[in-house]
C-alpha cells in the first residue's frame, strides 16, 4: 500500500468508530489491533506486541505528575481553598469598574496553575462567577466571556495535566514544556484584562457599578498574607523547584499534592469528604487518561511501522513553500477539529503525524508544544462544538444559548490569536525559562 493509503485506512478507522460512538480508548485499541494484524499478515502475534508496547509506555515515571495534578486540583477545589483566594482578590479589587471581570482572569490564572485542568477551571468559575456577575447587572457578554479565556490558560500556565500528556505523546522534556507555558500565559492573562478594558470603555452599561463595603489597607495585608501568599508557596513548590532543577515534574506534582495537603490542615478545612470526592474524581480521571495515552502511543507506533509518517513527511516537505505556511495549515487542520472532538483526541490523533514533520521542519518542539497547546485551547472555545463552550453553557442561567456563549467567547479568541503571533514573531518568550534549565 502507499503511505497515503496506509494513512487513509488507519485514520479512516478511527474517525469512523469515533463517529458511530464508540469511546476514544475503544477506538484507538480496536484500529490498533486490526492495524498491526493487517500488516503483520494477521498473526495473532501482533496483539501481544500491542500489549507489550503498552505496558511499557504507561510504566513511565514521566507520567506521574498525570494523577498528582488532578489530585492537586481536586483537593483545591473540594477544600474550598479556592474560594478563599477569590474572597480576597474581591476586597483587593475594592471600587475598580468591571471587577468581577478582572477578578475572573486574575483568579482564575492562579486557580489555573493549582488544577492544570481548563475543563475544572471553566466549570468552577462558571458556576461561582456568572450567578454574581448577572444578579450585579452584568451583560452575558461581560459575565460569560473573561471565564471562556481565562478556563483555558489552563492548559499553558503550569502545571498542566494536558501538558504532560502532549510532552509523553510527543517524546519531548515534559519540565521544558511545563516551564515554557509560564510567561505566555502571564502575557496571555494581561491581553485578556486589556480586552475586558476595551469592552467596558466601548460599552459602560455592560458591567455597571456598585457600592461595595470600604477595607482598610491594614485589612487588605491581612488578607494577601492569609489567603493568597499560601497558594503562592505550592505555586513555587511546583513551577519554581523543576525551574531551579531541585526536583522532576513527577517530584514536583507530589509536593504540589503535599502543598495543598498542609495548608487544608493548617486553615481546618481538610474533610474526609473532601479527600473521598478528590481521590475518587482523580481515578477516574487519570484512569481514563492512561487508558487513550496508552492507545494512542501504539496507534503512533503503528504509523511508523506501516510506512504512513514517513511518506507523510516526504510529501508534506515535497512543496515548494515556506515552513511558516505549513505552520498555518496545521493550526487550520486543530481548530477544525476542535470543532468536533476533545482536546485530548485531537492531541491524540495529529501529535504523530504533527511532531516528526515539524522537527522535519526545524522547529523548536517545546516551542512547537507550546504552539499545539496553545491551539487547542482556542479549539476548545471555538463553535459549534467547542468543549469549553458547552462546559460554560452548563453552568450558565437557564436560557442562555449557544450564540450567547459563543459571542462572548469571540474576543477571547482574538487575545489568542495575539499570543500565537507573538510567538511565532518573538519564539524567546517561550523558550527563554526553559533555557535556564540546560539539558
Amino acid at each position: 500500500m502507499e503511505w497515503y493509503e496506509t494513512l487513509a485506512f488507519l485514520l479512516g478507522m478511527l474517525v469512523f468508530m469515533m463517529a458511530i460512538g464508540v469511546p476514544v480508548a475503544m477506538a484507538f485499541i480496536t484500529t490498533n489491533i486490526i492495524g498491526w494484524m493487517f500488516f503483520n499478515d494477521w498473526s495473532t502475534d501482533a496483539i501481544v506486541q500491542v500489549v507489550d508496547n503498552a505496558t511499557i509506555l504507561i510504566s513511565r515515571f514521566i507520567l506521574g505528575p498525570v494523577p498528582m495534578f488532578i489530585l492537586m486540583g481536586s483537593l483545591f477545589f473540594h477544600t474550598g481553598l479556592a474560594i478563599r483566594v477569590f474572597d480576597a482578590l474581591e476586597v483587593l479589587f475594592g471600587r475598580l469598574p468591571g471587577r468581577l471581570c478582572y477578578l475572573t482572569v486574575a483568579g482564575g490564572t492562579i486557580f489555573s496553575t493549582l488544577t492544570g485542568s481548563s475543563m475544572a477551571n471553566t466549570a468552577m468559575l462558571g458556576s461561582l462567577m456568572v450567578p454574581e456577575m448577572r444578579r450585579r447587572g452584568y451583560s452575558p457578554r461581560m459575565s460569560m466571556g473573561p471565564i471562556l479565556g481565562t478556563g483555558g490558560l489552563a492548559m499553558i500556565i503550569p502545571p498542566s495535566a494536558l501538558g504532560v500528556l502532549l510532552a509523553s505523546i510527543a517524546g519531548i522534556d515534559v519540565g521544558k514544556l511545563l516551564i515554557a507555558g509560564l510567561l505566555p500565559g502571564i502575557t496571555l492573562a494581561l491581553l485578556y484584562a486589556a480586552m475586558i478594558t476595551l469592552q467596558l470603555w466601548m460599552n459602560p452599561g455592560s458591567a455597571p457599578a456598585y457600592e461595595v463595603e470600604r477595607t482598610s489597607w491594614g485589612q487588605k495585608l491581612k488578607l494577601v498574607c492569609t489567603n493568597i501568599l499560601p497558594m503562592s508557596l505550592i505555586v513555587f513548590m511546583v513551577v519554581g523547584f523543576i525551574v531551579l532543577g531541585w526536583a522532576t515534574p513527577t517530584e514536583a506534582a507530589a509536593l504540589g499534592v503535599l502543598g495543598v495537603l498542609i495548608l487544608a490542615v493548617i486553615f481546618r478545612v481538610l474533610t474526609w469528604t473532601a479527600i473521598r470526592l478528590s481521590i475518587d474524581g482523580t481515578i477516574r480521571v487519570a484512569a481514563m487518561v492512561f487508558f487513550i495515552l496508552m492507545s494512542s502511543a501504539v496507534f503512533s507506533q503503528l504509523l511508523a511501522f506501516s510506512g504512513a509518517t514517513a511518506g507523510m513527511l516526504e510529501w508534506a516537505t515535497g512543496f515548494d513553500i515556506s515552513r511558516l505556511m505549513i505552520l498555518l495549515l496545521m493550526f487550520g487542520v486543530l481548530i477544525v477539529l476542535g470543532m468536533f472532538m476533545d482536546a485530548t483526541s485531537m492531541m491524540l490523533i495529529t501529535v504523530p503525524i504533527f511532531f516528526p514533520l515539524a522537527q522535519h521542519l526545524g522547529f523548536d518542539l517545546i516551542w512547537y508544544g507550546l504552539f499545539v497547546l496553545m491551539t487547542i485551547e482556542m479549539a476548545g472555545t471555538t463553535p459549534p462544538f467547542g468543549l469549553l463552550l458547552y462546559v460554560m453553557l452548563g453552568v450558565a442561567p437557564k436560557g442562555t444559548t449557544l450564540f450567547q456563549v459563543a459571542g462572548a467567547a469571540f474576543p477571547f479568541l482574538i487575545c489568542d490569536t495575539i499570543l500565537i503571533l507573538i510567538l511565532v514573531a518573538f519564539p524567546a518568550l517561550a523558550l527563554w525559562l526553559p533555557s535556564l534549565m540546560g539539558t
